[in-house]
């Protein structure tokens, strides 16, 4: 935030909220506003709570407009309906010097153009001092449409509202002033057609707030909304409102969005494999704990300076790997000892057997008696593991950010130095939902009606997701009907972190996940379309949700398209990268290689491809790629064997067989193969 921002402050006009302030939802989602629609521009300094009584809120305006160093904007949320208690608009009218019309008409159109009840509305907006006011609804949902319908122009209205000379403001004319709010057609604000977001200022209370109905978005930089189920197929959009992001930066906005990893302590026997450690580990314990022996032999004592231990001795005790102090062992004597068995105290070497030959036995012919070492080559210290030699006792095993992998070497070596417990970070919880009305269950037994499809992506998700380590909750299929699909995932939500939904992200009437998360959820949605082939629809969105503790925080959910190809594609490049950034993964996502085309390929003019392809190792050493065949994105058969996504750039030519491209690696790679 630059020291020359614009300041603002948030009043939110609620009795409920006034009780429990953790019941409020519209001051983060006005934050989330200000940072993502508006830059560097405004940095919210203050926000509070008040009930419905026009004295408080008049109190609250005036402490931040009539001071020494008064707010530039002050917005209030909640009180503009007809309810008896809603006041904002008579609290707020008479503080105004000057009332903004203009403001008013902008967010009042275009409710107005898509519903009557926008008459409904009563929204006040004016200038106080040298403060703009503007009153918006209380819903969440309501609030940020309205406040992005104008957001461009307020830092104008501020500006001159604090005093700017108005002369030098408009010196270059008003098409400067459009390029520098960045807005295209400024004077379609609001008007039929052109995207302005929609909401009419009656407060519903207790209800999910306001009538909201689409906006035609035949602009596609004006601000996106969904469509409204409830207005039907003629009134949906024609083309996509949503921006087409490249892959890596819907990557980079998913990273941005993700929240810092939390941090838990596991037990090294609750299935700690694909665990990401959170601090470092130090060894409880030297490793040997003991001086241990590395052969199967015998003990002796070498003297210093001496390599010398040839002769005839006799054994007198045997040492095995096994709990036990074994007696001190003097000069001139051995004790045989197998691999990993304690030194005995006083012994200096060991002995290979193989440097050995028996010379007596006992008289009942069961042990040894005087064995004779061969070599005179033995030095001290030969054959000897000496304690903490591995790893000494305080010294640091594992570091902060390691992962834990199924190998095996991490748990051992914890289990090896007394670590019961290790602090990690915690792994989400993942969710995953099937939608749409022809989507049945895999195994039913039942042969398929016209119409019906088998949910093969659901299964498909949920295994790829266990095999990434990650717990998995079957959610089940949704049906297409707006209010059991908002149900669902709000139950969904109060027991896992992420949802992964496939289906009902395209351009159809029924495809109804977008306007759940927009309208029902008051989720905002940070991409709706990717430049990439399969999986243009994919969508990315957060919503808002209270943890146990009574904090809203914001779960991911992430709305893949329903071609099977399209949502296993998109699973890998993003939900994996977001999964692994929350569970502390330094590098998440698909590790990447470079790989030798073994065909032809035929680029894509418009889009990124990702193609499902076979990775196998050559006899050259090298890596080589061959397609899986026709790469429709229906066709769930393309993934068959599919180990690897080949990154095809755009373009119109052919890729020539032995080109190198980078891919992505899905699983292990096959063997060398001739050919």
């Amino acid at each position: 935030m630059t020291s020359s921002a614009l300041r603002a402050g948030i009043i939110i006009v609620s009795d409920t909220a006034a009780k429990d302030p953790s019941s409020d939802r519209s001051i983060l989602t006005l934050k989330d506003v200000f940072e993502e629609k508006g830059g560097d521009t405004w940095e919210v300094q203050e926000t509070v709570i008040v009930s419905d009584d026009i004295l408080e809120i008049q109190r609250s305006v005036i402490a931040w407009t009539d001071g020494s160093d008064p707010l530039n904007l002050i917005l209030t949320s909640g009180g503009t309906g007809f309810a008896t208690k809603d006041n904002t608009p008579e609290a707020i009218s008479p503080l105004l010097h000057k009332h903004a019309s203009g403001l008013v008409h902008g967010m009042l159109a275009a409710s107005l153009a898509v519903t009557p009840f926008a008459l409904m509305s009563r929204p006040v907006a004016g200038v106080r001092r040298k403060s703009v006011v503007i009153t918006l609804p209380g819903s969440p949902k309501g609030a940020k449409e309205n406040l992005e319908a104008v957001l461009k122009l307020l830092p104008h209205a501020c500006v001159q509202a604090a005093g700017a000379d108005s002369r030098a403001i408009h010196a270059d004319g008003v098409k400067k002033l459009e390029e520098q709010a960045g807005i295209i057609q400024p004077h379609s604000i609001g008007l039929p057609g052109r995207g302005a977001g929609h909401h009419h200022h009656h407060h519903h209370r207790g209800g999910r707030g306001g009538h909201t109905a689409p906006v035609a978005h035949t602009e596609p930089k004006s601000h996106p909304l969904s469509n409204d189920p409830n207005q039907g197929a003629t009134r949906r959009y024609r083309s996509s409102p949503y921006p087409m992001l490249s892959v890596d930066k819907a990557t980079e906005l998913i990273l941005s969005k993700t929240p810092k990893p939390q941090i838990i302590k596991v037990s090294l026997n609750d299935g700690l494999v694909g665990n990401v450690l959170a601090e470092n580990v130090e060894a409880l314990e030297a490793v040997p704990a003991f001086r241990a022996s590395t052969v199967d032999g015998y003990a002796l004592v070498v003297p210093e300076g001496s390599t010398n231990a040839k002769g005839t001795f006799p054994v007198v005790s045997v040492s095995h790997a096994a709990p036990g102090e074994p007696r001190p062992l003097k000069a001139g004597e051995i004790v045989r000892i197998t691999t990993g068995a304690p030194l005995p105290s006083g012994a200096t070497s060991v002995a290979m057997v193989e440097d050995t030959v028996l010379k007596s036995m006992t008289d009942d012919g069961k042990e040894e008696k005087e064995i004779e070492i061969l070599t005179d080559e033995i030095e001290p210290g030969e054959n000897v593991r000496e304690a903490g030699s591995d790893i000494k006792a305080g010294e640091i095993i594992l570091e902060q950010g390691d992962l834990i992998t199924a190998v095996g070497g991490e748990l051992g070596l914890l289990a090896s130095v007394g670590r019961a417990t290790v602090t990690v970070f915690r792994k989400p919880i993942v969710g995953v939902l099937s939608t749409g009305d022809e989507i049945i269950e895999h195994d039913r037994a039942d042969p398929l009606n016209l119409g019906e499809v088998r949910d093969s992506n659901r299964p498909t998700i949920m295994e790829a997701i266990r095999n990434w380590g990650f717990e998995v909750i079957d959610l089940g299929i949704a049906k297409d009907k707006p209010d059991a699909l908002e149900e669902i995932i709000r139950s969904s939500f109060r027991k896992v972190d992420v949802i992964v939904t496939s289906g009902g992200v395209s351009m159809g009437e029924l495809d109804l996940l977008k306007p759940t998360i927009e309208r029902s959820l008051g989720g905002t949605i940070h991409f709706g379309r990717v430049a990439m082939k399969p999986g243009k629809p994919t969508t990315f969105a957060t919503a808002p949700v209270k943890n146990e503790n009574g904090e809203h925080v914001y779960k991911h959910l992430f709305s893949l398209p329903g071609n099977p190809a399209s949502a296993i594609v998109t699973l890998h490049l993003f939900v994996l990268p977001a999964l692994q950034a929350s569970s502390g993964f330094k590098q998440p996502g698909l590790p990447n290689l470079l790989v030798v085309c073994d065909q032809d390929f035929q680029l894509d003019p418009q889009r990124t491809e990702y193609h499902r392809v076979i990775i196998h190792a050559g006899r050259d050493g090298l890596l080589y790629a061959n397609s899986t065949g026709m790469q429709r994105s229906s066709r769930i058969s393309s993934l068959k064997g599919a180990n690897g996504l080949l990154c095809l750039p755009t373009g119109n030519k052919v890729v020539k067989k032995g080109t190198k491209l980078t891919a992505l690696l899905m699983g292990p790679i096959l063997n060398a193969i001739d050919g």
